[in-house]
C-alpha cells in the first residue's frame, strides 16, 4: 500500500467537470492499494499518516500534526502509483490490487479516516479524475506499506 500524502492549503477533486470533492487546509492524500495489502496495512498506514507532525506551531517549528490544526482530508484512489516502469517504456501494473481490493480497501481507509477526522472528502473509484491542489511548502510525504 503506498500514500502519498502532500500537504496543502487546499485541494479539490472533480469527476465530469462537477467538484465531487473539496478541502481546505489539510492532506490530499493519492492511495495505490497494492495485490498483497491487508486491512492491517491501511490501520498502519492510517495511524501514521494522521499522527505526522508537519504542519507549522505558533513559532515556525515543524510539530503540529493534521488533528492539531483541525486539518481536512482528501482521499484519491490512484492504482498507477503501482506502475512498473523498469522495463520498456509502457507501464505495467502486475503489482497493483484488482479493482474489488483496492475499492474495498479504499473504502476501509476512508472510514477509518472518517472516525479520527472531521472532514474527509473523497474522489471516486476508478473514474477519470482532475485533481487540483496548492501544495504548501511543498510538502510531500511517501508513505509504504
Amino acid at each position: 500500500m503506498k500514500f502519498v500524502i502532500q500537504r496543502v492549503s487546499h485541494a479539490s477533486v472533480t469527476v465530469h467537470e462537477e467538484t465531487i470533492g473539496r478541502i481546505n487546509q489539510g492532506y490530499l492524500v493519492l492511495i495505490g492499494v497494492g495485490k498483497e495489502d491487508t486491512r492491517e496495512d491501511a490501520d498502519r498506514l492510517v495511524k501514521k499518516m494522521i499522527g505526522l507532525r508537519i504542519f507549522a506551531d505558533e513559532n515556525g517549528k515543524i510539530n503540529k500534526s493534521l488533528k492539531d490544526v483541525d486539518g481536512e482530508l482528501l482521499l484519491v484512489s490512484q492504482f498507477t502509483l503501482y506502475a512498473d516502469c523498469r522495463h520498456g517504456n509502457r507501464p505495467g501494473f502486475t503489482e497493483a490490487a484488482g479493482p474489488e481490493l483496492a475499492n474495498e480497501l479504499y473504502e476501509y481507509i476512508i472510514e477509518s479516516c472518517r472516525q479520527q477526522v472531521s472532514v474527509v472528502e473523497t474522489g471516486e473509484f476508478g473514474a477519470d479524475m482532475k485533481v487540483e491542489l496548492l501544495n504548501d511548502g511543498p510538502f510531500t510525504i511517501l508513505l509504504e506499506s
